[in-house]
């Protein structure tokens, strides 16, 4: 098992990637705390854990709240005696409309969860990791951190902060052997997708506008998280991982 005896934080944990990044994370031999604002599913994702054999804590927590990631860290640390893999994976969306129609609350918003969650998730977890001896930050950015939609402003600028977040943790913590590391997941079927789903004019385009010619799944997704933590990605820090089925290029 590639993540035996290491322990993994998972931001958004409850559903979607996070949830599918957890069991695997699970299944590598890690112990992990789920982190989310619904309880309900955080609790169930312990569960399912734990039933099939692994150790799992749920910590109810808001990213944007420093006191709750200081919390969150603290629980874990003292649950498992180190923490070794920090998945900065909660995020939300924003309301399809023109940059000036945009509510400022919700910009606000989006960019928080999205953007400052991240370095909140690095800034308290970095001193425990340089205590560990080293660590792996894996950062969700989107397809749309790296290239421009119209229609989401907000998210678009949180997602390439997060690139270059990513970017900068890398160069600062490398010397303490902590890799700082991104994804970039296109089109996966997650509930953030659920108004393009029915949407009967443009999910058909959205739905096929990849090099694969289909959506992902978040298994898809966490298997790349799962290498970007493991040790096998030794030697690779700054990156961002496209995982979209040759969106990019499309």
């Amino acid at each position: 098992m590639r993540l035996q005896g290491k322990t993994a934080i998972v931001t958004g944990g409850g559903s979607g990637i996070g949830r599918a990044t957890a069991i695997k994370f699970a299944k590598e031999g890690a112990n992990i705390t789920v982190a989310d604002v619904d309880s309900v599913s955080g609790e169930e994702m312990v569960g399912l854990i734990t039933e099939a054999g692994g150790k799992a804590i749920f910590v109810k927590t808001d990213v944007v709240d420093s006191k709750q990631i200081q919390e969150l860290i603290q629980i874990t640390t003292k649950t498992y005696g180190a923490l070794h893999i920090m998945f900065n994976n909660a995020g939300i969306g924003n309301s399809e409309v023109r940059s000036d129609e945009l509510a400022e609350e919700e910009w606000d918003q989006v960019i928080d969860i999205n953007l400052k969650g991240v370095f909140l998730g690095i800034k308290y977890a970095v001193p425990e990791m340089k205590k560990a001896g080293s660590g792996a930050i894996i950062n969700t950015s989107s397809l749309l951190g790296l290239k421009g939609q119209k229609y989401m402003s907000a998210y678009n600028a949180s997602k390439g902060g997060v690139v270059i977040l990513t970017k900068n943790a890398a160069l600062e913590y490398g010397k303490y052997n902590i890799r700082v590391n991104a994804i970039a997941p296109g089109v996966i079927d997650t509930k953030i997708i659920d108004n393009w789903k029915q949407n009967e004019r443009k999910w058909p385009i959205i739905s096929r506008a990849n090099a694969l010619g289909r959506i992902g799944t978040p298994e898809e997704v966490a298997n790349a998280v799962v290498f970007l933590a493991s040790d096998e990605a030794s030697f690779i820090t700054g990156a961002t991982l496209s995982v979209d089925g040759g969106g990019l290029t499309f």
